[in-house]
């Protein structure tokens, strides 16, 4: 199962809305988007390329957590108060995409409560798909084999 896009998402009216403050950008392979930990202040939605979350572990090079690609969600942590970053992101190729300022999409879904709704529904879903996605990798590194099977 895909990610939920915004193409699939939101009413065309709400992506319209939506599009409105975004800006094109582009990065090369290996920019450092954000870390973990810092004010989460944007997100994208990537048009070409692909970028990898990942996690700090202590004494140990950053864990890849999930690769994203074409019309996925990069960054969660803006909807959420406190708006802090849980992970951290960097291109695994050179990227396109739609950046969007938070506070500027935070204002936005305030003032139209419909808007808000259905970007808080999208980012739900995205968040739903990754934590099913997440938890069947962890089954795939960690049940024993066969477990499946037994219970």
């Amino acid at each position: 199962m895909n990610t939920p896009s915004m193409l699939r998402a939101l009413p065309a009216e709400h992506r319209q809305r939506l599009m409105c403050p975004a800006r094109e950008v582009s990065f090369p392979q290996g920019t450092r988007l954000f870390d973990e930990g810092a004010h989460a202040d944007r997100f994208w939605i990537i048009r070409t390329g692909s970028i990898e979350l990942d996690t700090h572990v202590p004494g140990r090079r950053r864990a890849v957590i999930e690769t994203l690609g074409h019309n996925e969600l990069v960054g969660l942590s803006w909807l959420f108060a406190p708006h802090v970053w849980h992970l951290g992101a960097t291109t695994a190729t050179p990227v396109r995409a739609y950046e969007f300022d938070a506070t500027a999409v935070r204002h936005l879904c305030q003032d139209d409560p419909a808007l808000g709704q259905a970007v808080t529904q999208w980012a739900g879903d995205v968040l739903a798909h990754r934590l099913r996605a997440t938890r069947t990798r962890l089954l795939d590194l960690y049940a024993p084999y066969g477990a499946a099977s037994t219970v």
